[in-house]
Parts: C-alpha cells; structure tokens; sequence
C-alpha cells in the first residue's frame, strides 16, 4: 500500500496561480457568460399613443358617417336625390307604421292606415277633439325631452330658444300623421326639424 502524494507532486510542471489571476478570470468568466435581463414589464406609452390617434380618427369618421337606421316591415325610409349629409344634433322622434316613438320609447300606439289618413291619432289623444293637430302623449314626452335638449344647448354655449329634431318617418305615413307631429313639435318649441331619408342614386 503506498501513501498519497501531495496534489502539487502530481503535476510538477503546471505552475501556481496567483489569486489576482484567478479573480481576473473569474470576472472574464462573468462577462462572457453575461446577457441581457429578461424584460418583465410592458412600455405601454408608444401603444397608447397609437390609440389616442385610432380613436381621433374614428371619433371623426363616426360623426361624419352616415346613420344607420334598422329597416323593416314597420319602418321602410323614404329615398333622397340629395346627396347632404345628415345632421346628427337633435332629438330623434320616429314615426313606424304601427307607433310613435321617442328616441326608444313609445309613445303612443298607431290605428289603421285608413284612420290615420282621414283624421290622424284618435280625437281621445288630441287636446280638443278629432280635428285637433295637438298629440297629447307626444307633447308630454316632447315637454321632458325638451327640458334636457335646453339645458343641453345652454351648457354647450348654442341657443337655447329652440330645439331640432331628426324625425324618422316610414315612407308611407299619412300626410295627416306627419302634420300632426310637426304642429306638436312645434308646439313644443322645436323649432327646426330634418327628416330622414335615403340617398338614392
């Protein structure tokens, strides 16, 4: 059995190294096998700044955009050869062939088209009687409606001596419907309307 040898006997042309050395290779070592830290945030400013100009963009486009009015068999609009577009201030009143409505809320329920054509809504909503134009249940809702738009107007710096109103009739309505609700938006000091149509070709 032999005894061990010293380490330094093993290899006794290998030299010693120095501790600085080793400390100048070590940190060598540190930088070669040294990279970046992983990223573990999102920069969201460059994002949000590409979102800011997407919603100016759309918010332009949208109010310059023609409305989209869902059509059916209660509600066909009338066409135009005018080629303006639309206002999209005011209150939105549509008139179907069936009901009356305030922008979702109805109104009031339509008779026949033959009733309708000889003497408008029936004379119990009228103020007095079947030859008058005054729609009752229409002025009230116009009366709130018309509060709101005032106060509206007065915070936005325009006149608030009258209000607009966009009315969206069905191409068959009566003639003595649609003068019905003008002469009650008028009463009700709407004082400019603008009537929705179709742009035709």
């Amino acid at each position: 059995m032999t005894d061990s040898m010293p380490p330094s006997s093993l290899n006794p042309s290998r030299p010693k190294a120095s501790a600085a050395k080793v400390k100048a290779e070590l940190r060598k070592a540190i930088r070669r096998n040294a990279h970046e830290p992983d990223i573990n945030f999102l920069n969201i400013t460059a994002m949000l700044d590409i979102m800011t100009i997407i919603l100016v963009f759309l918010l332009k486009s949208l109010g310059e955009s023609t409305a989209t009015v869902p059509q059916s068999d209660d509600l066909q609009i009338p066409t135009s050869v005018l080629n303006e577009e639309r206002n999209n201030e005011g209150v939105v009143l549509t008139v179907t062939k069936s009901q009356i409505l305030l922008g979702d809320d109805i109104i009031l329920k339509l008779p026949s088209r033959e009733s309708l054509a000889q003497s408008g809504v029936g004379a119990r909503f009228k103020r007095s009687g079947p030859n008058d134009l005054f729609i009752v249940p229409l002025g009230n809702a116009l009366r709130n409606a018309r509060n709101i738009d005032k106060q509206i107007r007065a915070a936005r710096g325009k006149d608030p001596s009258t209000s607009e109103a966009i009315i969206v009739a069905d191409n068959d309505t009566p003639y003595r419907l649609l003068i019905e609700v003008l002469f009650t938006l008028g009463q009700s000091e709407f004082g400019k309307y603008h009537l929705m149509v179709m742009q035709g070709k």
